[in-house]
């Protein structure tokens, strides 16, 4: 895992590798879940690997050193103590994150020995045991909303000898009392920055977190330094992946039948000279997220392909010939208005691939491009559109 990581560009020579070989696997997930239904059949069936059973452990460690997502606990259920076997509907509750995604954030919060870190999310504890090894585990916290998960990694981090405070609580109110840490890390996605993980990070700290609305298609990283003198800068970055949603964010999605009609089905169509929008123009896509949202792209379809799920709108993009597209859509909303709408003044305002992100006094929280063209403002409840 670790040379394939090495080999993609997305793992450099550092503490952060040299933790990851020191780690193994297994200790922090002795059993895992793996999916043995169709990705749209319903009800979904797992089954939970053990260490335990010789007869799994193949299979276990393949999917431990797979680098995707590691499903740990399914319908909220305690995680020590479990019997293996079959599981039968019900959704997963904790994951351990893909590799990729947590090596390129660990190693962008640039940790050091001696640093306090607060963990935040701890899932199957891999970035708390980075952390330890390389920051010293008297001076980590790891912090989860979940008791079971947090009991589990109370009992197995210290089986690789490491021993942080592990703690049960809500991740944005942050932990007060051991702060105020050098390094904050959030590993589920918020709407806004929680005002308290700002507070509590100490002068020249870091802090990263996913910033995501209620479409998983188009997340943006938060990254927050606090200067010497305790002033605050921020910046909204687009990325290609981010955390999954915390507790109580629920996630819009095109259901099986959704992409089959968007596939299939016809609907008004109109010759356009307009370029589609590349995949990597990712601040376009974060800005479009922000000023429409509601939207879910089908990353899985051979053209570009775009849902409304509230209401039943979409939006198909097909190649017509040279330097021409099909555009089709239906519904009440104009999915391709409405990126034409955000790509204007994403130009205009330099084509950006990351937003300057302002933590105001009065609460109130923005994203603006480089030279003002671009912004948006973030929502202070969940019902709120901009």
């Amino acid at each position: 895992m670790v040379a394939r990581l090495e080999q993609s560009g997305e793992l450099r020579p550092g503490p952060v590798r040299e933790a990851l070989l020191a780690l193994p696997r297994q200790v922090l997930m002795p059993q895992a879940y793996v999916r043995r239904s169709t990705p749209d059949e319903s009800p979904p069936r797992w089954d939970l690997l053990d260490w335990n059973c010789p007869g799994d452990r193949e299979e276990l460690l393949e999917r431990l050193h797979s680098g995707d997502s590691v499903a740990i606990q399914h319908d909220g259920e305690p995680i020590l103590g479990r019997t293996s076997g079959p599981r039968r509907g019900g959704a997963m509750t904790a994951m351990s994150s893909t590799t990729g995604m947590t090596v390129d954030l660990l190693q962008l919060l640039d940790l050091r020995p001696g640093q306090r870190v607060l963990d935040i999310g701890t899932g199957a504890g891999v970035t708390a045991a980075v952390v330890c090894f390389v920051c010293g585990h008297d001076r980590v916290v790891t912090l989860d909303i979940d008791p079971h998960v947090t009991a589990a990694a109370r009992e197995r981090l210290p089986a690789l000898g490491y021993r942080p405070t592990a703690a049960t609580g809500d991740g944005t109110a942050g932990r007060p009392d051991t702060g105020p840490y050098d390094r904050v890390f959030v590993s589920f996605a918020v709407r806004r920055v929680p005002t308290a993980l700002v507070e509590q990070l100490a002068p020249g700290g870091r802090a990263l977190m996913t910033l995501g609305t209620s479409s998983p298609s188009w997340p943006g990283l938060a990254v927050i330094d606090k200067g010497p003198d305790g002033t605050v800068e921020a910046e909204l970055r687009a990325v290609e992946f981010g955390h999954r949603a915390g507790a109580g964010f629920d996630r819009l999605f095109l259901s099986a039948a959704f992409r089959d009609t968007i596939a299939t089905a016809d609907g008004p169509t109109r010759l356009t000279r307009v370029e589609p929008p590349a995949d990597t123009a990712r601040g376009m896509w974060l800005a479009l997220d922000a000023l429409h949202p509601g939207l879910v792209r089908h990353f899985g379809a051979e053209d570009l392909a775009i849902g409304a799920p509230e209401c039943g709108s979409w939006m198909r993009v097909r190649a017509a010939g040279s330097h021409q597209w099909d555009v089709t859509t239906c519904g009440p909303r104009d999915i391709w208005a409405e990126i034409q709408d955000a790509a204007a003044p994403w130009r205009a305002a330099g084509e950006p691939a990351a937003y300057r992100l302002h933590l105001d006094t009065d609460d109130v929280q923005r994203a603006t491009s480089p030279i003002g063209a671009l912004t948006w403002q973030f929502p202070r409840t969940p019902g709120d559109s901009r």
